[in-house]
C-alpha cells in the first residue's frame, strides 16, 4: 500500500498571529500540518523557495500575490485557500493550467464602511493630535469642524459607497457621486445626487473612494483631479491604493493644494520604512486595517478550514508520500 501522510498547510501574512484563534482548525487534526507566517515576503524568489513544501497555501486578502511565476514554480501546491469572495491577486489562469484548486471565503463590507466613518471623523475633530497633545501633558490644540451641511463625495457608489453615504445624509451632510459606470437611476435610488467627475471633485469637503481596482480605475485620481479639489478639501481611501497616484497625492499633500488625506491603502503592502506618507502632519495613516475585524476573520478562517476539509475529503484525505 501507499503510504501517506498529512498534508502541508501554509497560512500566510498572518502579521496578528491570530489565524489559529479566530476558527476551530481540530476538523484538520492528523490530516494537515499546519505552518503560520506571522511576516511579509515582497521577494519572488524568497516566496517560492518558502512555499516549496506546501500543498495548500491560505492566502489573507491580497497581502500575498500569487502570480503565474510563483504559480508555476511550486510543484507540490495543489490547492490556493483565499479569503474574500474574489481575489485578483491570483492568477486564477495558471492555477487552473496546473489543475490548482482556488477557493473563497465569505465576506461582509461591514467593517470597510465603519473604519470608513471613523476615519472622517478623526479627521474632522483631530481626534489623533488632540490625543497625542493630551498623552504629551498638553491639553486643546485644534478646532475641529462639524459635517453636517459639508459635502461628502463618493467615488463610486456600490456596496460599501452606497452604506457610506447613508451615514453621510445621516450626518446631515450633502452626498454627492460619480463613477464611470454610475447612472441616474442608481444615485436616485440611494438617495445621492449625481454629478459629473469635475464637480465631484471641485465640490466635494471630504472625498472618499470606493471604487474597485481595474485597469480602468487605476490612477483614476490623479493630479488633474487633484487639482480641482479645494484647498480646505480632505481625501480618503479605504478601498485600494494605485486608484490614486501616489506622486501626485504626495505633491498635492506636501504643497497643501488639499488640506489633508486618511489613507489605509498603499501602492506598496506594507507601506516602506521610512515613507513620507508615514511622518506627513496633515495625512493620518492607517496599516490596511479596513477589513481587519474579529468577526471578518472568524468568517474568513472559519470558511477556509471548511474549504479545506472538503476539498480533502473529495480528493482522498491526503497527498501520496
Amino acid at each position: 500500500m501507499e503510504a501517506r501522510h498529512p498534508i502541508k498547510v501554509a497560512i500566510l501574512d498572518d502579521y496578528q498571529n491570530v489565524a489559529l484563534s479566530m476558527a476551530d482548525w481540530s476538523p484538520l487534526d492528523n490530516r494537515a500540518d499546519i505552518t503560520v507566517f506571522n511576516d511579509s515576503i515582497a521577494d519572488r524568489g524568497a516566496l517560492i523557495q518558502r512555499l516549496l513544501p506546501f500543498d495548500v497555501v491560505c492566502v489573507m486578502r491580497e497581502r500575498t500575490p500569487l502570480s503565474r511565476a510563483v504559480i508555476e514554480s511550486l510543484p507540490n501546491l495543489k490547492l490556493i485557500a483565499s479569503t474574500g469572495a474574489r481575489n485578483a491577486a491570483i492568477d486564477q489562469d495558471a492555477a487552473t493550467e496546473r489543475g490548482i484548486e482556488v477557493l473563497h471565503t465569505g465576506y461582509s463590507s461591514t467593517p470597510t464602511i465603519e473604519f470608513t466613518w471613523a476615519l472622517i471623523l478623526a479627521m474632522a475633530r483631530n481626534i489623533p493630535l488632540e490625543s497625542q497633545s493630551l498623552r504629551q501633558g498638553g491639553w486643546q490644540v485644534s478646532l475641529g469642524e462639524e459635517l453636517a451641511g459639508k459635502t461628502l463625495g463618493l467615488l463610486g457608489l456600490g456596496r460599501v459607497g452606497s452604506a457610506v453615504g447613508i451615514i453621510g445624509q445621516a450626518f446631515g451632510m450633502n452626498v454627492i457621486a460619480w463613477s464611470q459606470n454610475l447612472t441616474a437611476e442608481r444615485a436616485e435610488e440611494k438617495g445621492v445626487q449625481l454629478v459629473s467627475k469635475d464637480v465631484l471633485f471641485s465640490t466635494a469637503d471630504f472625498m472618499s473612494i470606493h471604487v474597485q481596482l481595474s485597469e480602468r480605475t487605476r490612477g483614476l485620481v490623479g493630479a488633474a483631479e487633484l487639482a480641482r479639489m479645494k484647498p480646505t478639501s480632505r481625501l480618503i481611501n479605504t478601498s485600494r491604493g494605485p486608484i490614486v497616484d501616489a506622486a501626485a497625492l504626495l505633491n498635492a499633500l506636501t504643497t497643501g493644494q488639499i488640506a489633508g488625506a486618511a489613507l489605509d491603502v498603499y501602492d506598496v503592502e506594507p507601506l516602506d520604512h521610512p515613507h513620507p506618507l508615514r511622518a506627513l502632519p496633515n495625512v493620518l495613516a492607517t496599516p490596511h486595517i479596513g477589513y481587519v475585524s474579529k468577526e471578518l476573520y472568524r468568517t474568513f478562517y472559519g470558511d477556509t478550514v471548511e474549504n479545506i476539509v472538503r476539498w480533502l475529503d473529495k480528493t482522498g484525505d491526503s497527498v501520496k508520500s
